[in-house]
């Protein structure tokens, strides 16, 4: 890089304008620029949660060059790439674990670009320079470490070039092959497996639930109101508070319109049930999740088998539910390797773990392997290519809303 660029930390997104930050991230939606401001503005995001923006940009003659999401953290909540044993480790030694930087997107597991570049300019140099920069803060000890969580290809290359330690995990993913339609989608699995994923969708049309599909432009405050409320009671029954707030929740549905999508489950006029996912142009990303009752199936049915149906009517390359869960290889996701890099800046502890995650990489790659011989399908062709994007569907013909939005 030339003596003509200038780093700059950024304690809010506003300080970059939405275009600029935009052009570099892409249709990625994690990033976009109206995504992150909502994280900050409604303080899902701040000091009070542990996750202080720090966010990394370079600019040249012509503007905005690269950038990096960059937090500062006090704990390890909300990442999904687990380092509590690390901290434990650092505190035996007798060192201050946080704070540390996490180059990620906030309470989001879902793999995508963290370096980001403009398109006119070579990325290696650039990507590099940001790493230099955040290598900087650890060694300098403002900061124990720096994390770089769910990345892309291109950031984990050039993470793995300047040194980091990599760490991989399985998620589980559906790949569209092509399907014309569901049930072309199911010829492709075993005539056992075929036969309970059938079940499953069949015992939900047996409870009289039906779906409708609505976009973030097609929401009104009364049914966000309601999408929330499914959406918190999952976390509530697992004895945590939302990530997200009302306020969030409403303002990101709003600002990404049509890359923001619910599957309403609607018994009657009534809703039940929502599942909340965000998309780019070849990608579905599952996210949130409730119901105000148990229904047989209906998890099943709105979180995995209502997104598949929208990757085929939509044709979408790739879906990616969300964390955990053996139960979705039998329901058409596979084994997928997603990938985090760190950096350590106590040497004695950077090889502790560096030894740790080589022996965690084998058993890692021998789950997935295991798994992978449990999906249901006979055998799979290639991926289709992705649709161009943006690409707007058709508008939805005219339907009766559910009572009480």
């Amino acid at each position: 890089m030339t003596d003509s660029t200038q780093l700059r930390v950024l304690e809010h997104i506003g300080e970059v304008s939405a275009g600029e930050w935009n052009a570099l991230a892409g249709d990625y939606p994690f990033l976009q620029h109206e995504f992150l401001a909502a994280l900050e503005h409604t303080g899902c995001v701040s000091e009070r949660t542990g996750w202080v923006p720090q966010h990394l940009v370079l600019y040249d003659a012509r503007g905005l060059a690269a950038a990096a999401p960059l937090y500062r953290k006090e704990h390890s909540w909300g990442e999904f790439v687990f380092d509590f044993a690390w901290a434990r480790a650092a505190q035996q030694r007798g060192l201050a674990y946080y704070p540390k930087l996490v180059c990620a997107v906030p309470f989001t597991p879902a793999t995508g670009p963290r370096l980001l570049s403009r398109t006119d300019l070579p990325a290696a140099p650039l990507h590099a320079r940001l790493l230099d920069w955040m290598r900087a803060e650890a060694e300098s000890g403002r900061v124990s470490s720096v994390h770089g969580l769910f990345l892309d290809e291109a950031a984990r290359a050039a993470c793995e070039r300047a040194g980091w330690l990599t760490r991989r995990d399985c998620h589980f993913q559906w790949h569209n092959h092509g399907y014309a339609d569901f049930e072309d989608f199911l010829q492709r699995f075993s005539a056992e497996k075929r036969k309970k994923a059938r079940r499953e969708r069949r015992r939900v049309t047996e409870q009289a639930i039906e779906f409708i599909t609505l976009h973030g432009d097609e929401l009104d405050e009364p049914l966000i109101e309601r999408v929330h409320a499914f959406h918190a009671l999952t976390f509530m029954r697992h004895g945590h508070v939302p990530y997200l707030n009302r306020a969030c929740f409403g303002r990101i549905a709003h600002a990404l319109g049509r890359q923001f999508i619910v599957k309403l489950a609607c018994h009657g006029r009534r809703p039940i049930a929502a599942a909340v996912f965000l998309r780019s142009r070849d990608t579905l990303y599952g996210r949130y999740w409730g119901a105000e009752d148990a229904y047989h199936s209906l998890h099943f049915e709105t979180c995995y088998y209502q997104g598949i149906d929208y990757c085929i009517q939509h044709g979408l390359a790739r879906f990616e539910p969300g964390t955990q869960g053996e139960h979705k290889l039998a329901r058409g996701f596979t084994p997928a390797f997603t990938w985090s890099a760190h950096w350590i800046a106590d040497k004695p502890l950077r090889r502790a773990i560096g030894a740790y995650l080589s022996h965690e990489g084998i058993a890692i790659e021998a789950y997935a392997s295991e798994a992978e011989a449990h999906a249901p399908y006979k055998s799979l062709p290639r991926p289709v290519a992705p649709p161009e994007w943006p690409a707007a569907p058709a508008a939805p013909a005219a339907r009766e809303r559910p009572a009480g939005t």
